[in-house]
């Protein structure tokens, strides 16, 4: 270990406390991204993360505008440091793009949370609110890697970095993936560092090598001109939400198989040796369905693991069916309208584009009689797999392994950060996905948490990495 790398661990292990009183400073930002009324929480929190980019010493930080003609965004924020002094063959040193999300789920229900989400509580070696691991807290360990560096450096990195920030993670990415495809050259490097993922295991270091891509869509259903009584009208009028049951009730068997026709065609299959490496890591599925889902029995395709299930084949569900009466009491309307919330997580070598014509065409195929159907994209994000075959990997590992004392695992995710796919296809940057957050943090969910032991090591963890990749 270089003097320098030593010092900058130290730096960071000397200002644990203050980091995270950061932290809970940008977690109080309600940076809830697909809500109109928190936009002003938003670009606060864009604001916070540049400011302290500055604070460091990275340099041309500034907010970068996402907001067109079509459509309102938030802002990016972006920065770097590109000094980096050259390899004694004169050889330029390589350049890392850091990036992370600042914009937040919505924290509902809020009657679920122990403490308030947006006033962060240490309880148990965990930090709770909304953001603290989903990526506030993941991110914010790049920036304290980066000032760990820097005051260790004399103001100086090790490598040339590139940091990009955005706040649509959440609810899509679109902003960033036209920045991306129309200012890639903004954003050259040789490799990309994401921690938006999780360990396998506590105490077991891992790197995600796969993420599932994903279609969310709406499916809107109108029946009568307007609501109507279901005393004078019912048994004659067409029921928007009855129509919904019927096609979502086709959509899947009872057995988890997706019934649109060609759905399957381009599925890639995990190699043999990916199914040996999940089926060697520790995992008890009993375990996992009594304090993961807490669920009386796990469901889906028969004959495959929960890892081939979740991280390797593709998945319908449905979020949500708005519209009618949901007050207090009771109202017997027949609702003209009512629109459901549907997705599909996509594996290699599925495209978003090909699979949702495909469902387009097969929920529009079974419209009940009376009801016209339109079936709308909101966002996509492709598929993708990273090989872990170059140096940037084997770097990764062993930051890792100094600092857990553990070989570290390789895994697929089963959601999905659409950005990633952006940096391989527009940017051709391998991406190292090196997460911190634990299987039972929450994120999504009420009391998502943070354990501060791995937000401290991620940052020493990346300390390591970037100064390895420049070595």
């Amino acid at each position: 270990m270089t003097t320098k790398m030593m010092t900058a661990v130290e730096f960071g292990r000397e200002n644990k406390g203050r980091f995270v009183e950061e932290l809970k400073a940008l977690l109080r930002i309600p940076s809830v991204s697909t809500d109109p009324e928190h936009a002003g929480d938003v670009r606060r929190a864009a604001e916070f993360v540049a400011a302290e980019l500055k604070r460091i010493g990275m340099e041309n930080v500034r907010l970068i505008e996402t907001t067109t003609a079509e459509r309102k965004g938030h802002p990016l924020v972006y920065a770097d440091w590109l000094h980096a002094a050259p390899i004694a063959d004169g050889k330029a040193r390589p350049t890392v793009l850091c990036y992370g999300h600042y914009d937040v789920q919505p924290a509902e229900p809020l009657e679920e949370w122990k403490t308030p989400p947006f006033e962060p509580t240490e309880r148990d070696g965990n930090i709770y609110a909304r953001g603290a691991v989903d990526d506030k807290g993941q991110m914010w360990m790049h920036v304290k890697a980066l000032e760990s560096l820097m005051a260790a450096g004399g103001g100086k990195l090790p490598v040339n970095v590139r940091v990009i920030v955005e706040g649509e993670e959440e609810v899509g990415g679109e902003g960033i993936a036209a920045f991306v495809r129309e200012h890639g050259d903004q954003l050259k490097a040789d490799v990309a560092l994401v921690s938006d993922t999780e360990m396998f295991a506590p105490e077991l270091p891992t790197l995600c090598v796969g993420l599932r891509g994903m279609i969310y869509t709406e499916i809107e259903a109108r029946g009568a001109k307007t609501d109507l009584h279901s005393g004078m009208y019912g048994g004659a009028a067409p029921n928007s939400f009855v129509a919904l049951a019927q096609v979502i009730a086709k959509l899947k068997d009872e057995n988890g198989k997706i019934l649109i026709p060609g759905f399957y065609d381009a599925v890639q299959k995990p190699t043999p040796d990916e199914l040996k490496a999940w089926k060697a890591l520790p995992f008890d599925e009993e375990h996992y369905r009594t304090t993961e889902v807490g669920s009386s029995v796990l469901t889906g395709e028969p004959g495959l693991s929960v890892q081939e299930r979740t991280w390797a084949r593709p998945t319908l569900d449905v979020h949500g069916m708005p519209g009618g009466f949901v007050g207090v009491g009771a109202k017997t309307v027949i609702p003209a309208k009512a629109v459901a919330k549907v997705s599909m997580r996509l594996v290699p070598d599925m495209t978003p584009a090909e699979s949702f014509a495909k469902y387009k065409a097969y929920v529009e195929s079974i419209a009940p009689k009376g009801v016209a159907l339109e079936v709308r994209l909101i966002h996509a994000g492709d598929p993708i797999v990273v090989s872990t075959d170059n140096s940037y990997v084997r770097v990764a590992t062993e930051a890792m392994r100094e600092v857990f004392g553990k070989e570290t695992v390789f895994v697929r995710g089963g959601g999905s950060i659409p950005i990633v796919g952006d940096f391989v296809r527009e940017l051709k940057v391998p991406t190292v996905m090196m997460g911190f957050g634990l299987p039972d943090d929450n994120l999504h969910a009420p009391n998502e948490k943070f354990h501060l032991a791995n937000f401290h090591r991620g940052i020493e963890s990346i300390v390591r990495f970037l100064s390895g990749v420049g070595a």
